[in-house]
Order: structure tokens, then C-alpha cells, then sequence
């Protein structure tokens, strides 16, 4: 809809509200719980606000979203879903055995966000936490293969592809946004294959992570690796 001329960014939450009540008229039984036995699926910003104006479909059906901030308008813990923002691949993962990662922690990214912009000015000169402002001019793959850590840091929203990216590579993700729902966080154990910190840890990173003793590093990585976390996460998006 936002590409199509008749609709447009502008038009999409008109659109979706008069949409709406022609199911609602066509469809009668819809209106028997207002949307809460249905869901919908909107990774993009711009897809989760789509319902602002149809208020029974905000307030009662399902969210399925990468954006899962607790700030966030509209988005309530508990009654919806959050899933991740990957880049669909094919084949099988590259690999990089842990010894052979020679960088601690890696991130790379647009300084469009508090927690980029400290995290970069924190860690800029460092040579074993690599941070790079925007584009890379070696390739991006490289450094997840050669980091034993990938940081995950929000931009304008906490929606990024950089946790799918560490996985996909076996890089361990380092997960800084505050306050929001991980993906599948009612099924997946997080805590085994990612390290988790707050924002405003940044100044302790190295720290943090030179802390993890290797053998632990080593099971969080083996633990990326395994099909059932890294195929699951890739499968489910492709379904949906």
C-alpha cells in the first residue's frame, strides 16, 4: 500500500479503517470479539501504525511486530507478539570457529540513535571493540565472521536485522535496546546464546565481556550454531 498511488504512506491508515468495516458488514461473525481472535503482521513502522484509526483492530487483535518497545503507542506486552527483522538467505550459514575470531565485539551502523552515538563515541578508538559510523568499506560479512560478539544497538526504532546477521554468522549477540520483548521470548532462552545489557552498561562492555570466561563464549556460540535457534528464527519469518 505504500508504494501503490492510490494509497500512499498518507492514505494507508484511511484505507485500512474502511476496509475494516467492509469485512466487518460482509463478514458479520468478525464483529463477535472486534478482532481478538485474529492477528496481524506489520515488521515495519510504518505497517504498525496502519491501525490508528481502526481502533477495534489496535485495541483488541494481535500485534505481530519487530518494533516491541514498551514506549512504543499501541504496543501492549502480554497481548502482542514480537518477532525479528531478518534478511532472507539461502544456503547454509558461513562458519568461523571461536578460536579463529580474533575482534571482541563488532558493530557497525547509521547514528540514527542516543545508544549509537554513545556507544560509537565510548568504543571509537578501541582496537579490540570495532565500531564503524555507517558503511563499512571492507565487507560487512568479514567482520561478523572474524568478531566473537556482534552488538545489537536500536536506530529510530529497536527493529534492526543485526541480531538475525550475528546469528546467521555465529557471531554471539550482544543485545544493548532497553525495555522491549525479544523475539519468541516465551520459547527461546535468550540468556544461552546472547549476552544481554543494559544501554547504559556501554562504558563497561569490554569489561562485560572480557569477563565471560572462554568456555562459557564457547557454549553461547555452539549454542547460536544449533539449528533449532538460528533455523527457527529464519523459518518462522519465511512462513509469515
Amino acid at each position: 500500500m505504500r508504494n501503490d498511488k492510490r494509497v500512499g504512506v498518507g492514505g494507508i491508515q484511511d484505507f485500512v479503517k474502511e476496509y475494516i468495516v467492509e469485512i466487518s458488514e460482509k463478514y458479520p461473525y468478525w464483529n463477535r470479539s472486534g478482532g481478538a481472535d485474529h492477528f496481524y503482521v506489520a515488521c515495519h513502522s510504518i505497517g504498525r501504525s496502519a491501525m490508528e484509526k481502526a481502533i477495534h483492530v489496535k485495541l483488541n487483535a494481535i500485534q505481530v511486530v519487530c518494533s516491541s518497545s514498551y514506549f512504543l503507542s499501541g504496543y501492549l506486552p502480554h497481548k502482542d507478539a514480537s518477532i525479528p527483522q531478518i534478511w532472507p538467505r539461502k544456503g547454509p550459514s558461513p562458519t568461523n570457529a571461536p578460536s579463529r575470531r580474533k575482534k571482541l565485539a563488532f558493530f557497525a551502523g547509521a547514528m540514527n540513535s542516543r545508544v549509537r552515538e554513545n556507544l560509537v563515541e565510548t568504543w571509537s578508538n578501541d582496537s579490540e571493540i570495532i565500531v564503524h559510523r555507517g558503511r563499512m568499506k571492507t565487507p560487512y560479512s568479514e567482520a561478523l565472521l572474524d568478531s566473537k560478539y556482534c552488538i545489537h544497538a536500536k536506530g529510530f526504532e529497536i527493529n534492526t536485522a543485526r541480531i538475525g546477521d550475528a546469528i546467521y554468522y555465529g557471531c554471539v549477540p550482544v543485545i544493548l535496546s532497553d525495555h522491549y520483548d525479544l523475539p519468541y521470548a516465551d520459547i527461546l532462552n535468550w540468556e544461552s546464546f546472547a549476552v544481554i545489557v543494559s544501554s547504559l552498561d556501554i562504558p563497561k562492555l569490554k569489561q562485560i565481556l572480557q569477563a565471560i570466561e572462554y568456555h562459557h563464549y564457547v557454549k553461547l556460540q555452539n549454542n547460536v550454531m544449533q539449528d533449532n535457534i538460528s533455523v527457527f528464527l529464519i523459518r518462522i519469518v519465511g512462513v509469515i
